[in-house]
């Protein structure tokens, strides 16, 4: 393992343990956690189908009041997680917004958003950058972490295939 990688996965993990999260841990718990600790309200929303067309699959918004979350809701339930988790990292990092002057296309995803309100927008579209590696190791390592029923394995045969091929069953919502 590389110095930077390891410098990186004590980075995520001293993030997360300095959460004081609950034991019982859900996205929905995780982002009412997360609202308390920061006094800004975090809002999830599934991504406009616009935004899968420019390549989108996870974002983050946030204002001068509160924080949105859009995430691809066309996926499997661990993956709709996983791109929360994930903008929750750039969130938790206070990762940066690339320049909003001279973006197009803003109007066509989120319609009724007024520019003006937003301070950051970033969108999940690729891993190239230290931000989006940062981001995207946060949320494999919270990712344990969450007990919502969605990670209860089945019963009988399925149940135990899962529990053989280390699979997650996808029951239950996100």
């Amino acid at each position: 393992m590389s110095n930077g990688s390891l410098k990186l996965r004590r980075r995520c993990q001293a993030v997360i343990d300095g959460l004081e999260l609950p034991h019982a841990l859900s996205i929905e718990v995780l982002c009412r956690h997360l609202a308390a600790r920061r006094a800004r309200p975090i809002r999830l929303h599934p991504l406009p189908p616009e935004a899968a067309a420019v390549g989108a699959c996870g974002m983050w918004l946030a204002t001068d009041a509160e924080d949105h979350i859009f995430y691809e809701r066309r996926t499997a339930l661990l993956h709709q997680e996983h791109i929360v988790l994930h903008e929750i990292g750039h969130l938790l990092f206070d990762h940066r917004t690339p320049a909003l002057d001279g973006e197009t296309g803003w109007d066509v995803i989120l319609p009724d958003l007024d520019m003006s309100t937003v301070q950051r927008l970033l969108r999940r579209t690729n891993y190239a950058t230290d931000q989006e590696q940062e981001a995207e190791l946060f949320a494999s390592f919270l990712g344990t972490r969450i007990s919502e029923p969605s990670r209860q394995r089945t019963g009988g045969v399925l149940g135990r295939l899962e529990a053989a091929m280390g699979v997650d069953s996808p029951h239950g919502t996100a």
